[in-house]
């Protein structure tokens, strides 16, 4: 069975936003919320890197553990969706996710909380495959099709990739192969810092004797 998953390839992401875009217009998202967005790393400065972000649909989901009413479930494509009838607006999720995907909508002047929306995959939600009410609420069911979520779809870098987890692997693996660099955005270096003399540090170049000509 196929584990549906998003990867965004920084060295190809230009920031244009068209998957933010394509996510509102196929779905209808309500107002003040964006199921996916473009976050900018060290903006203005050398090294600057742009990614999209959205719900991952983790393994292990936090929004899932916190959930007081157990409104968040799994699909058998590894798909995080929720039941907005059972959502009671606690939050919980919110607050859990280190993506921020699980979001208020913001309805009126006061920003009125409601259901929490979140990124579907374009998979829908519980109700029947393609039904009014489905769309109604989560928006159209793209994967029921045998479609890509919109915003994989429309990206136009292909930077974004959604789909099957192991397909999704393997297009990024190749990219890192023949371009022999990105891997590192992922790794880590980024996550951790890079130890002092290491592989790639100053300490890692032999010293010199004294008195020899470089």
């Amino acid at each position: 069975m196929a584990r549906m998953k998003f990867i965004c390839d920084s060295e190809r992401c230009i920031e244009c936003n068209g998957c933010v875009t394509a996510c509102k217009a196929e779905h209808d998202v309500p107002w003040g919320v964006n199921r996916r967005r473009v976050v900018t790393l060290n903006d203005g400065v050398p090294g600057e890197k742009s990614i999209s972000v959205a719900c991952m649909h983790c393994s292990d989901a936090p929004c899932m553990a916190v959930c007081p009413v157990d409104c968040f479930y799994r699909t058998d494509d590894g798909v995080v969706l929720h039941d907005k009838d059972i959502c009671i607006g606690c939050g919980y999720c919110s607050y859990a996710c280190p993506f921020g995907a699980p979001q208020f909508p913001s309805n009126g002047a006061f920003g009125l909380r409601g259901k929490m929306d979140k990124c579907t995959f374009c998979a829908g939600g519980p109700e029947a495959n393609g039904s009014e009410a489905e769309n109604e609420k989560y928006g159209r069911n793209r994967l029921a099709e045998g479609k890509l979520p919109a915003c994989a779809e429309m990206c136009s870098t292909k930077a974004l990739l959604g789909g099957d987890g192991d397909v999704v692997a393997d297009i990024f693996r190749t990219r890192v192969i023949t371009r022999n660099k990105g891997s590192e955005v992922w790794g880590w270096g980024t996550a951790y810092g890079k130890p002092p003399g290491g592989p790639s540090g100053p300490a890692a170049q032999p010293a010199k004797p004294e008195g020899s000509k470089s």
